[in-house]
């Protein structure tokens, strides 16, 4: 029998924690009742349309009873209030709240060697391989390599073909900017069109390789070059789910000052702000070449564990434990 738990990793602390999953309810009817029994009330659900719809109702409406709605709000989501840069009483809508700014150069810490490849996001994340004969390998789970990437991208195909990955799941309480998570030159940036699947667990199970079906941004990075990680090139795709209608390049070389769009040939630098998803929950996907670089131990130890309740794990019949991870902590090293 299913269960409803789904549980992860706190890395901090090592503790077993229960996901208290948003909307779970409705996700569940929705991929095992509508999409079974209504697909084109399904694909409509999951449209750009809807998608902003959704969006709008669930974010930008003001909190009906002014600010103890807002606290209660704040409460629930579990927000670090001494984190962000706006106070507690400007932050009057649910977007507000998941588009908020923090202050990363205090509250997240990263590592400074430059061999070191850290977190994109807060978010639970999962590593994988793409080779048959790696101990991490995830044939076709939660995406389909050619079709994420972009099948006419025939060169960042061929050279990331068989490589590792790292799949950061970001949840509506999460902190939504996206940083970067090594140094190097931008060699390409495109968006590829798609749905807008749910990034709930039980979503992800119901749904054949979803990330590579929902619209994204590929970012492709070459670190092999002055003052970048060296761990070659590097592809970091940014996933909508629903709800999620845009994804704001908006790179800052400092703090959150003069944002820009991220684009070809620009120097970006490990741990500065990226992007920013608009609203809710989404998911980034790190693509690193073969044998470039070796994740954090602690990462590979909690994926494997037996012991924790896990709806991947039971959806794809192999340990598949999060761990819940910081923006600009650890997540691997250069080999």
């Amino acid at each position: 029998m299913q269960t409803t738990r789904h549980q992860y990793i706190a890395r901090d602390s090592g503790a077993v924690c229960d996901e208290s999953l948003f909307g779970d309810g409705f996700v569940r009817l929705m991929y095992h009742g509508v999409r079974e029994s209504a697909p084109a009330l399904f694909r409509l659900l999951t449209s750009p349309r809807m998608t902003g719809i959704l969006g709008y109702v669930n974010y930008d409406l003001p909190f009906a009873s002014g600010g103890s709605a807002c606290a209660r709000f704040l409460r629930q989501l579990k927000v670090d209030l001494s984190e962000c840069l706006l106070r507690p009483e400007e932050l009057d809508t649910p977007r507000k709240v998941f588009e908020r700014q923090i202050r990363y150069w205090e509250c997240r810490p990263m590592p400074e060697r430059p061999e070191e490849v850290v977190s994109p996001a807060d978010a639970r994340v999962l590593v994988g391989s793409c080779r048959d004969t790696s101990s991490l390998f995830i044939k076709d789970k939660f995406f389909s390599f050619d079709e994420l990437l972009g099948g006419e991208r025939r060169p960042w195909l061929n050279a990331l073909r068989d490589g590792d990955f790292a799949l950061f799941r970001l949840t509506p309480d999460k902190y939504h900017y996206n940083h970067t998570p090594v140094s190097g030159e931008v060699a390409d940036i495109y968006t590829i069109d798609g749905e807008f699947n749910s990034c709930n667990p039980e979503a992800i199970v119901a749904v054949a390789t979803p990330y590579s079906k929902n619209r994204r941004v590929v970012t492709i990075v070459n670190t092999d070059v002055k003052g970048g990680s060296n761990v070659g090139l590097v592809a970091m795709i940014e996933v909508v789910a629903l709800m999620i209608g845009d994804i704001v390049q908006c790179y800052s070389a400092e703090g959150y000052r003069d944002p820009r769009p991220v684009t070809r040939g620009m120097f970006v630098e490990k741990g500065q702000p990226k992007s920013l998803y608009r609203p809710g929950s989404s998911t980034d996907i790190v693509i690193f070449q073969k044998g470039r670089v070796s994740f954090a131990a602690d990462l590979l130890e909690n994926q494997a564990r037996t012991d924790v309740t896990s709806r991947f794990s039971q959806g794809f019949g192999i340990p598949l434990v999060e761990t819940d991870i910081r923006v600009r902590a650890l997540l691997a090293r250069a080999r």
